[in-house]
């Protein structure tokens, strides 16, 4: 018998029998899904050279010993080497990997995790996020469970729906006073000024505070049009350069997959990662080096490509409806 996860006996696993054969069929399933898609398993460095830009994220550091201690990252995703396979010619690519990122814990984190990601040559964005919650359903499936029809909803709708504001147009302080009259005493003084004037430090509070919470009784959500502030690696929507054609995929009201119509300009590229710099400098911040490698692919020519990564744990959580990611991985990292 494998031990409850509150259990004294640490050694044991937090994952309890029955958890541990759901996971395996659902990597089963995912790579069944992904293979008969087309899409071809590859895999890519976990220790990377140069660490993420993104203010909210943090690598891991380590030391590997040649003739001279090299410091070295543990990837916080395979993103980086992915593009650079389909900028050397590679088809449609899939991977199945553990990624690491510092800082991270709590129900819903971990600092080591699972990560399922996929490219997929063209730019028909509205299929591949079809696709997308297309696997969510069938590793689902393969579990006993039947998701909802998927609900689309607009990153400023739900804004307007469950905050009362507007993402796009609202000045800083209106969206401040949101955040301070939804989550009153929640919202410590000490935060508050640490958020400042940082625009989507405050919509990612309210994000996880607020929205969130709202969404998990609209069972399977795909929320899109991020604003043009938060495309990360997304391109910009022509239509409307005010948002960007990025998406999450929500379940239960629990983060799933972050995807993206991907940026082909290294140029633009450039300017993000010079821009992440700037926000990581205004939060005491050190700022990184920029990916180089990353661009020069870029520079020779990414395909039209549309892309996703999809947290496998907290998938599983979902399905199996637990509220500890601890209780659908074997042993939590440290342990």
């Amino acid at each position: 018998m494998l031990r409850p996860i509150d259990s004294p006996a640490s050694w044991r696993p937090t994952a309890d029998s029955a958890r541990l054969h759901a996971r395996a069929t659902a990597l089963a399933a995912a790579r069944e899904f992904l293979s008969s898609h087309r899409y071809l398993e590859i895999e890519t460095p976990t220790l990377v050279s140069t660490p993420v830009s993104d203010p909210q994220l943090a690598n891991l550091s380590c030391q590997v010993a040649t003739t001279r201690p090299v410091s070295c990252f543990l990837h916080t995703s395979p993103e980086y080497h992915m593009k650079r396979l389909l900028a050397a010619g590679a088809p449609d690519i899939f991977q199945l990997c553990k990624v690491y990122r510092d800082g991270e814990s709590g129900l819903r984190h971990l600092p080591e995790f699972t990560l399922v990601e996929w490219y997929r040559h063209g730019n028909d964005y509205d299929r591949f996020i079809s696709e997308a919650t297309d696997f969510v359903a069938a590793v689902a499936a393969s579990l006993g469970v039947t998701t909802p029809a998927a609900v689309h909803l607009g990153y400023r709708d739900v804004f307007d729906e469950f905050a009362g504001c507007d993402p796009l147009e609202d000045s800083v302080e209106q969206i401040g006073s949101a955040a301070r009259r939804l989550l009153g005493e929640r919202l410590a003084p000490g935060l508050a000024a640490q958020l400042g004037e940082e625009r989507d430090a405050w919509l990612d509070l309210m994000m996880i505070e607020v929205i969130e919470p709202g969404l998990a009784g609209r069972g399977l959500v795909i929320l899109d049009r991020f604003p043009a502030s938060q495309a990360a690696l997304a391109r910009l929507d022509p239509a409307d350069p005010r948002v960007s054609r990025r998406f999450e995929i929500y379940l239960h009201g629990i983060e799933l997959a972050n995807g993206y119509h991907e940026l082909a300009s290294a140029s633009e590229q450039r300017r993000r990662f010079e821009a992440d710099n700037v926000a990581r400098a205004r939060l005491g911040r050190s700022p990184v080096p920029l990916d180089e490698e990353l661009l020069a692919a870029l520079e020779a020519g990414l395909p039209e490509c549309c892309g996703v990564a999809l947290g496998f744990d907290r998938l599983l959580m979902a399905c199996l409806g637990e509220r500890n990611i601890r209780r659908v991985v074997s042993f939590p990292p440290g342990s």
